[in-house]
């Protein structure tokens, strides 16, 4: 039993890292701090001390609404997996029908919301 929680919970880190694009952003910051030429540095996306706020907020509203996101595919997988091993009991298969299609409507406001909050952020915000 150990050994298959060791096997679920191990990728989760690298994960919630790749979700928050944590390498690179470290990255970005050591190219704009260092005496890199300007096209380097605009290639990394160091166009100064006006965008960061934008960005950061990007960054932390994207990883809500991916982990949100992925929370929702677990959710469906459950609900399959009840559904499966429902028996043909209707009252199981009504909840596991029921789970899966509240999995589906998350998903569907995970994507809106993403979509909707990177329209607004770049739009409003970066114009100011």
């Amino acid at each position: 039993m150990k050994s298959i929680l060791a096997k679920i919970y191990t990728p989760i880190p690298v994960m919630i890292a790749s979700i928050l694009n944590i390498d690179s952003a470290f990255a970005a910051n050591d190219v704009c701090s260092s005496s890199a030429s300007s096209e380097v540095k605009k290639a990394a996306g160091c166009s100064g001390s006006s965008d960061a706020l934008p960005n950061i907020i990007i960054n932390i509203l994207n990883a809500i609404i991916g982990i949100a996101g992925i929370i929702s595919v677990i959710w469906i997988i459950i609900g399959g997996i009840n559904y499966m091993t429902s028996s043909g009991d209707s009252t199981k298969t009504k909840k596991a029908r029921d789970t899966i299609l509240y999995a589906c409507i998350g998903l569907i406001i995970c994507v809106l919301s993403f979509a909707i909050v990177n329209f607004v952020i770049i739009n409003i915000l970066k114009a100011n």
